[in-house]
């Protein structure tokens, strides 16, 4: 219960978990049809939200030409960078934005950084 609002704010936790599965829909239309997610934490404070429907989604970023297959964590961290950069934008919240950080250093610690550094750029 804690783990939306810890990760969007008491504000946003609602328009947070529907902008990530928005962005899950756009960036995997063919292998994400919706599901489950499961939330990961690190170090106890909520990081990002993964897909648990299929093990492996085909991931198409049309504003950078990315495509690529990607294990369901990675995809989930994509779609939670994206939400969580396009919410700091569209809401001016600087708590997305420290969360966006938090999560980008996540990332580039992951076995699969390469794959996801060329999603989002």
């Amino acid at each position: 219960m804690d783990f939306l609002p810890g990760l969007f704010g008491p504000r946003y936790f609602l328009t947070g978990e529907v902008t990530v599965y928005n962005f899950m829909a756009r960036l995997s239309p063919h292998d994400y049809g919706g599901g489950t997610w499961e939330f990961c934490e690190r170090n106890s404070e909520p990081l990002y939200l993964y897909p648990t429907s299929k093990e492996r989604y085909r991931i198409i970023c049309d504003t950078n030409g990315y495509e690529g297959d990607v294990s369901a964590e990675a995809a989930g961290i994509i779609a939670s960078l994206f939400a969580l950069s396009h919410l700091s934008f569209a809401c001016e919240s600087e708590r997305m934005s420290e969360q966006f950080g938090k999560l980008y250093a996540y990332a580039a610690d992951h076995p699969e950084a390469g794959e996801i550094f060329r999603a989002i750029d």
